[in-house]
């Protein structure tokens, strides 16, 4: 059985070339929370928990129901961690996900 999402990004703001904060739904039970803002740090600490947070953006008009694209993970890369989409990136970077 697969695991549950944690929550869905639906936006990331950027700074310095790394993730400042991101916009999120969180999973609670059944259904999902209004907006909430992560700021990096916070993200880090629930990544490395092992919550489970995918990109997407919410389905208009569908209330709880979201379009899913890709997990977030920790990469190690050059003695630092990154967030990113993708196994093999050097910086923060999360795909299709867009600014706010």
């Amino acid at each position: 059985m697969a695991k549950q999402t944690d929550g869905v990004v639906e936006a990331v703001r950027y700074k310095n070339g790394q993730i400042a904060a991101v916009r999120i739904y969180e999973r609670r039970g059944a259904t999902y929370s209004d907006r909430i803002v992560l700021d990096r740090k916070t993200l880090v600490e629930r990544l490395q928990k092992g919550q489970l947070f995918i990109s997407g953006s919410r389905q208009d008009l569908m209330a709880g129901t979201f379009t899913l694209a890709k997990p977030l993970q920790l990469v190690q890369t050059e003695g630092r961690e990154v967030i990113a989409t993708r196994e093999n990136s050097t910086k923060d970077e999360l795909e299709g996900v867009p600014f706010f």
